[in-house]
């Protein structure tokens, strides 16, 4: 008789038991994501609309604001809506699919703050070079490929999760 056990979902411990204490968490959660989307928003605006921020600095930021965007959204909505409804379960699917996008946006965010460092080290060490080096085709090439971490990752890591998921399964 072999064992035909199988991971169907994760149970998550509780940040705290009393429900005055879980209104507390959401109502703190809440607050970091309206405060994470409100930030990000206003700098998204503010270089959309403003002709004097069309550089590639502030490009490179606009990016680095829609990437944090997408991090904060994976794993803030489901934890404040554990908080909110006392549960305490995700399901082997919903956890991997949510490590699965933080993992890629966070990847693709280290890019771009490499592309980033990149874009100051040339604006401050070859200042009279810095519009042929920089010019907008390479900042958005150099952009596509931080994005692009965030494709190549998820590739990689689907194949892992699914031989994980074999390993545990067999």
């Amino acid at each position: 008789m072999s064992n035909s056990s199988s991971i169907t979902k994760f149970l998550l411990l509780a940040f705290a038991d009393s429900w005055e204490l879980q209104l507390l968490h959401f109502w703190l959660f809440l607050g970091i994501y309206l405060a994470a989307l409100l930030g990000n928003g206003l700098i998204i605006a503010a270089v959309a609309c403003d002709h004097r921020l069309h550089t590639p600095m502030y490009f490179f930021l606009l990016n680095l604001s829609l990437l944090d965007l997408g991090c904060i959204s994976t794993t803030l909505p489901k934890a404040m809506a554990n908080c909110l409804w006392d549960n305490r379960a995700i399901s082997y699917q919903g956890c991997v699919v949510q490590l699965f996008f933080f993992f890629s946006f966070m990847s693709a965010e280290c890019s771009l703050l490499t592309v980033m460092a990149y874009d100051r080290y040339v604006a401050i060490c070859k200042p009279l070079h810095y519009g042929t080096l920089l010019g907008s085709r390479a900042c958005v090439h150099m952009a596509a490929a931080a994005w692009g971490t965030f494709f190549m990752y998820d590739r990689t890591d689907v194949t892992y999760m699914s031989l994980s998921k074999i390993d545990l399964e067999g």
